[in-house]
Order: structure tokens, then sequence, then C-alpha cells
């Protein structure tokens, strides 16, 4: 399937201004690629750089991303998802705006509503941030508007 031109809040419950991922590069059951573009109206930009929050953010969309790439799939609606846990989280230099976030989701474990995640981020080849997320499910819907 064409990700890259699926409108992400298509495949995200979240709507602007909070939406931290841009598209779907690439998409499967264990893996899944982002990017977001850091642009000047970003609500986590703070003195010309993406926060420590809003990286996190866009780490959580991404599996989230993930999420609704696979309901697509099977022709689910899109499900609610909440950070459970994060760890190892490690953020080695924050964006500026006008670079381009590339994020990438290794599915390590996904068992009945919960998901664990390890998540990078890069800019181009330099790896920006890391963590490994787990992401809980509910079994409600989120409203596609």
């Amino acid at each position: 399937m064409d990700w890259q031109n699926i409108p992400i809040t298509s495949l995200i419950p979240q709507r602007h201004p909070f939406v931290m991922v841009d598209k779907v590069l690439s998409c499967d059951n264990t893996e899944a690629v982002t990017s977001l573009l850091v642009r000047e109206d970003n609500i986590f930009l703070d003195n010309g750089k993406l926060s420590p929050a809003g990286i996190i953010e866009n780490m959580a969309q991404s599996c989230a991303a993930r999420m609704g790439c696979i309901n697509t799939m099977r022709k689910e609606r899109i499900k609610i998802g909440f950070i459970g846990d994060i760890r190892e989280c490690k953020i080695l230099r924050q964006p500026l705006c006008g670079e381009e976030i590339t994020t990438f989701v290794h599915i390590i474990e996904d068992v009945f509503y919960l998901t664990l995640a390890s998540v990078t981020c890069n800019i181009g080849d330099e790896i920006i941030s890391t963590a490994r997320m787990k992401i809980a499910l509910t079994d409600v819907e989120a409203m596609n508007q």
C-alpha cells in the first residue's frame, strides 16, 4: 500500500495542531517509518527547536500511525492508544525548525492490547533520539472526522 499518499489524520486519532507526524513512509506488521518536518507553527517549538516533549510525542504518534496502518489493512477503525511506559529515552539533540525527522518504529512485542516498541528518530543519518515505548490500545475506536 502507498502510505505516503494517505492523509495522516486517517491513520491517527490526533488532530491539528497536535499532529506530530506528516506521513508514513513505510509500514508492515513489525516496522514503520514516518516523517515530520519541524515547522514554525509547531506547538512544541521552543526557541527554534523542537522540545523534548515534541520529540516524545512524535515517537508515540509514529507508533500510533503504525497501528493505524495495521487497522487500515485489517479494514478496522483506528483505535485510541496511550503511552503506558517510556524507558531508556535518550534525546541527543533537539531538531531545529526546518529539519525533517525520520522516525523508525521496530516492534519488539505485540500482545493483545499492549505493544512494546523500540523507536529511533534521525535527521539524515544522525540519530537524535531513542526510546523504548509501551503503548496500550483501548478497544474504543477513534472518531474519524
